[in-house]
């Protein structure tokens, strides 16, 4: 697949809101299956362009919705102290609903905007979008999921409620989660529960744990970054959207 791409910022109608979503598309003739890229506490900021950039790149159609667009419209930020800080409290207003509203938009968005198969869709999420993604992998166009080292799912889900991992008969499609030993926002006991859940439900699925990894470990801007860690992550990524979408 060639790598020309064009980019663009959109706004995704959700009602009465009107998201901000980065979209990439293949630069050629054709239609491409499709994914949702699901930011971390940090934004639609320049590491999750660039993974919107590397999908369109692989043949798809990819788009990042803004999922703080009702508290802080336009925020993006890097990996500091005080970035952390101010994500996370952005983070902790959201709701379970709307985020499940947000990428049920951005499916309807790229069915009814670009050349897109509409067979299913696949989603990937990092950190707080690792947690959306387990969330939103309950939609019934999704048909793959890849989520990396979403914290809380054992133990919250946004907004309040029973956590993330009781949604788990619901699945739809095949979910790869991607999580480091060393990550100190996500016990080893809590990817156990987060593997038996799936087991015990029959979600196709395959659980990725790499020793000596920490939280952020796919993110080439952060300090946690392993890159042998994150290109066998990738190329994971690439095979289960290859053999489902």
């Amino acid at each position: 697949m060639g790598s020309q791409i064009k980019t663009s910022w959109v706004k995704i109608p959700n009602q009465t809101l009107q998201i901000d979503g980065y979209l990439a598309t293949p630069d050629t003739e054709g239609v491409f299956p499709g994914v949702v890229v699901i930011q971390e506490i940090f934004g639609v900021n320049h590491h999750i362009q660039d993974l919107v950039e590397r999908f369109a790149k692989a043949g798809y159609i990819a788009i990042a919705p803004a999922l703080y667009q009702r508290i802080a419209p336009g925020f993006e930020t890097g990996y500091n102290a005080s970035d952390i800080e101010i994500g996370r409290e952005y983070k902790n207003q959201t709701k379970a609903e709307e985020l499940i509203s947000d990428i049920q938009a951005s499916i309807d968005y790229l069915k009814k905007s670009s050349p897109v198969k509409t067979e299913g869709f696949g989603t990937i999420g990092f950190c707080f979008g690792g947690h959306v993604a387990y969330l939103v992998a309950t939609l019934n166009e999704i048909k793959a999921t890849a989520s990396f080292y979403g914290a809380g799912i054992t133990s919250m889900t946004p907004g309040g409620g029973k956590p993330t991992v009781n949604k788990t008969p619901e699945i739809k499609g095949t979910i790869y989660g991607f999580f480091g030993t060393e990550d100190p926002l996500i016990a080893n006991e809590e990817v156990d529960e987060i593997e038996n859940a799936l087991q015990n439900n029959q979600i196709p699925h395959q659980i990725f744990r790499y020793d000596g990894a920490g939280h952020g470990f796919f993110c080439d801007q952060r300090g946690d970054y392993r890159s042998e860690a994150a290109a066998d992550a990738w190329n994971h990524v690439l095979e289960l959207f290859g053999k489902m979408l």
